[in-house]
Formats: C-alpha cells, structure tokens, sequence
C-alpha cells in the first residue's frame, strides 16, 4: 500500500506497520506553550438578594439602573427662610443708645463753667463722713439785655456780684439728705475780714471766702459747690413749663416784681425768681429761707419725675440749660450734679440753722444770729454723719 510522499523505491510496508503521522508540529514551527495554564474551573452564579436600605446603584444583573430623577423646577423650589436674630439686634440697639448717651453726657459736661471755689488754705477743716455740696444763687446779670432785667426785677447794676440764697446738702452714707438754708444775713466771722453778713464773704472774696467762711463757721468740709445765676434760675423753671408751689402768704414785692395770693399755684420763671429772692413778709428772711426750701422742693419733683424723665424733648433741653446756667468747681462733672439731683428726689430733711434772734450792729445792720449752743450740736451731728436731733430742726 502506497502513501503519498514516500519514496518510491523504498520497501512496501503493512499498513499496520506503517508508523502513525505525528500531529506535532516540527520543531521550529511548533509555539512556545506557558509553562503552566492557570485552571478555571466554572463557577456558579448567584444572584444577590437586594437590600432594602441600600439597594444596588445597578439593580439586579444585567438590568441598568434606572435614571436619576429629573430635579423639581426652580421656580417650585421653596427658598429656605432667613433666620431672624431678635437679641443680635436688641443688642446693637443698646450698644447705640449706651454711645449715645456717654456722648451726651460728656457734651452737656463740656458746657459747664468751671471755677476754682475750693482752693486750700491753712488750718482747713479736715474731710467729714458723707458728702457736702454748697449751693449759691447768686444775683450775677451776666448775658441780661436790659428788657430781661426788667422782666426779672434784677434791680440793674447794683455793683459787686452778691449772694441771696446758701444752702448747705448733706448727703449721709445712709439715711436722707438734709438741706440746711443758710442765712445770708447771718452774722459770722469771715477770715481775715471780721465779723459781718455771711453774703458779704461772696461780695468780697467770691466762691473761695464764702466756702472757707461757711466751713469755719460749721465745721463741715465742702466737697463741691454749684451756683447759678438770675438767667439760668427762670430759664430753668420755663423749660419744665413752671413748678407748681403752694404759696403760705400772700406775697406782694414790687421790688421783686410779683404779686402773689395765698395758695398752691403754677408759677413761671420770673414769678419763681421773685418768690425765692423776695423779702416783703413778716419774718422777712425767716419767709425768705422757708420759700427757698418749698421752691427747691417743687423744682426737684418736677425735674425727676417721670413725666420729665421719659420726654426726651424736656429732659435734654432741661439738662442744656443747667448745664450752661451753672458753675461748678474746677473738680466737679455733670454726673456729680446727677448724683446731688439723685439724692434730693426723695424724702429730704429740710431746715435752717437754729436761729438765736436778731441784732442791728454798726457797719452790717440788721443782722440774723444763730444759736451758738444748738448751733453747734446741729453741726456737729452732721460732721459725724448722725440724723440731726427732732428739737434742732426748724420745719
């Protein structure tokens, strides 16, 4: 049996002897094979349970997910509320208003007159408990055209500045204030002037010799001084729309420039002036003492009241004008004047000195003097910062 390609001359072989055909591939043509083939072996496909928090972003295999949902319009939106800070903007209110009114402070400050009423001098009373102030309404004109002299019932030039109303305020640790009406007629030792009037030490030597004259004469140390002028008194009194004052005499002083009838009544600027300077009654400075206390006690009512307090078109107008009507020591503030404003809203122990009777002497006059012994308990009870005894005070 022939096969193809053998040799032709070669021995005929059995087919079964016939050597079986390689499947190999010859040598330089066979391919190199890895020297390991990794086995694979199939696995079984298991299709997971969904989770119901979490589904899979591609859902079940094969199947894609499906599309995100479109987003809502702008327009259906709802826009997210502001958040409203209430406190955030009550504090910015108050921020303001505390600005606003240290500003208003320092500015009404600014306008006071300073003088130097509280110089040293030697052997000066050392400082008592509490606080004293001294308060003088002086006649000064200064800035009166002649028709508001006329109103007033200045009187006109009448010479050196003098003095009609002293008073002494004591204001204890605790307790109430004591208003103390100091005669001006009162006959005192002036240092380095002798004896006469205790408004002839102002005549002479101005707020410093009156201030050391009354400490001499009580014992008590001053520790501020205010004083206020014709000008300054009315305006005050018509920027509050007049104090209302229950008058205990009739009172007619042409001097004075008022006629008024017994009884509580409204009085204006000049009418004020003229009740506290007039001196046409019986008791004459006695009445003059005693209607300066009634008048500073309307003046102070109607000041702090919360009729005033609450008007910012009263009250700032109102602390304007005293402020410029006023002249204070070198020392003192308008919180001070505050603080004095303060303490005399209340219930205050209003008095004079224990009167001792009346004298003429030569080169004074008719002269007031006071009791030395009561004097000098009443006095002293405040020098220590005590209530003055119930038998020294003069309702």
């Amino acid at each position: 049996m022939r096969r193809d390609g053998a040799d032709p001359h070669a021995q005929q072989l059995a087919y079964s002897r016939v050597p079986q055909e390689s499947h190999e591939a010859p040598p330089r043509m066979r391919k190199a094979e890895p020297e390991y083939a990794p086995t694979q072996q199939p696995e079984p496909f298991h299709d997971p349970v969904p989770r119901t928090h979490a589904p899979s972003p591609r859902g079940r295999r094969g199947t894609p997910p499906p599309p995100p949902a479109a987003p809502p319009h702008a327009a259906s939106a709802p826009r997210p509320r502001r958040k409203r800070h209430p406190f955030r903007w009550f504090l910015v209110f108050l921020l303001v208003l505390v600005v606003a009114s240290v500003a208003a402070v320092i500015n009404l400050d600014g306008k006071l007159t300073r003088i130097d009423a509280l110089a040293g001098y030697a052997d000066r009373v050392g400082n008592t408990p509490g606080t004293n102030w001294l308060l003088v309404g002086s006649d000064g004109r200064n800035g009166l055209s002649p028709d508001q002299e006329q109103e007033l019932a200045t009187g006109g030039d009448v010479g050196p500045e003098r003095t009609d109303t002293i008073m002494l305020v004591h204001i204890p640790k605790s307790g109430p204030t004591t208003l103390v009406s100091l005669p001006r007629d009162s006959y005192v030792g002036i240092p380095g002037h002798g004896k006469d009037k205790l408004n002839a030490a102002f005549a002479i030597g101005g707020p410093q010799l009156l201030v050391q004259t009354v400490e001499t004469a009580t014992g008590l140390r001053i520790d501020h001084y205010a004083q206020i002028g014709f000008a300054g008194f009315a305006s005050i009194v018509d920027t509050l729309g007049g104090i209302d004052v229950c008058v205990p005499k009739p009172i007619d002083d042409p001097l004075a420039g008022i006629n008024l009838e017994a009884g509580c009544q409204k009085l204006d600027g000049p009418e004020s002036l003229g009740f506290v300077r007039s001196r046409a009654t019986a008791l004459a400075d006695i009445d003059r003492m005693n209607n300066q206390r009634l008048f500073m006690a309307a003046l102070l009512e109607k000041a702090t009241s919360g009729a005033t307090l609450a008007n910012p078109f009263t009250l700032w107008p109102l602390a304007g004008d005293t402020a410029r009507s006023l002249k204070v020591d070198e020392d003192d503030h308008i919180w001070d004047l505050g603080r004095l404003g303060w303490a005399m809203r209340g219930d205050t122990v209003a008095t004079t000195v224990p009167v001792g009777g009346f004298d003429d002497v030569s080169g004074s006059g008719n002269v007031l003097l006071w009791d030395k012994t009561k004097a000098s308990a009443f006095f002293d009870a405040l020098a220590n910062d005590r209530s003055i005894p119930e038998e020294l005070l003069t309702r």
